[in-house]
């Protein structure tokens, strides 16, 4: 009888995260670094990244980062070669930047849609497509982008959010069949709402998610770790992840 198939070690891995200063990007990095991995972050709050190094660090494990705008090109040249003048190669990439706001149509500023299609798929895009060259020179790695609910199905006062979403499920699609050939796998994780100071202030209030049903940024973290450890064999090509407190579906 063969052995079961055991969850990967992480140990030693590099693992690029972008919006890495707050909410899911910053309980990622920790949640890596308990594992054993180089953290390579990038964000534009610098302070919050220092920070973030120094929590890492106490646990055991390295980091460095780069600040800047993930939507901005030379940013996500510079992340990556960091990355690889530092730990040499890069095993996994968390394409977490992101931005919300929440807004009817007719409310939508043509600068809301720019600011909202750079920040979500601009970004994701950049970054793949920096990382991707020594992925396949390796010929390993996985990318993972995080999308949302709002990528699978739209929302009324949502249509640009669930717009940007839309293209990262559909760009991870193509990705997938495009990039595992070359043995990189790239996993595309659809989360419902997070208790982060995502889109407060645009649609979102620090009371609502307070209250509200939604996860906490922590535990989304185990679930990205947990995508990212599979077999070698195996690949998550697209997952849900909700919240225990959504209404049933009628």
């Amino acid at each position: 009888m063969s052995q079961p198939h055991t969850l990967q070690s992480l140990s030693g891995k590099t693992v690029l995260i972008t919006g890495a200063s707050a909410g899911i990007g910053w309980y990622t990095a920790l949640a890596f670094a308990r594992q054993g991995a180089n953290l390579v972050l990038t964000a534009r709050r610098a302070e919050r990244l220092e920070a973030l190094v120094a929590e890492i660090e106490a646990l055991g494990a390295q980091a460095v980062f780069h600040a800047g705008d993930a939507a901005e090109n030379a940013v996500a040249v510079a992340t990556v070669a960091l990355a690889l003048a530092t730990f040499n190669r890069i095993d996994i990439l968390i394409n977490n930047a992101g931005a919300g706001n929440y807004k009817q149509l007719v409310d939508t500023t043509v600068e809301e849609y720019d600011h909202l299609m750079d920040s979500n798929m601009k970004s994701t895009f950049l970054f793949a497509r920096h990382t991707a060259p020594s992925m396949i020179a390796q010929q390993s790695g996985t990318l993972v982008l995080i999308s949302s609910i709002a990528g699978l199905q739209g929302y009324a006062n949502e249509a640009v959010y669930s717009a940007t979403k839309f293209a990262q499920v559909g760009f991870g699609q193509a990705l997938e069949a495009e990039l595992r050939p070359h043995g990189i796998k790239v996993e595309t994780i659809c989360p419902g709402g997070v208790k982060t100071e995502f889109a407060v202030g645009k649609g979102r209030t620090e009371d609502y998610v307070r209250n509200s049903w939604m996860m906490n940024p922590a535990e989304f973290a185990e679930t990205i770790v947990f995508a990212c450890r599979q077999p070698a064999n195996v690949r998550i090509v697209q997952m849900t992840v909700r919240h225990m407190g959504e209404p049933p579906k009628r």
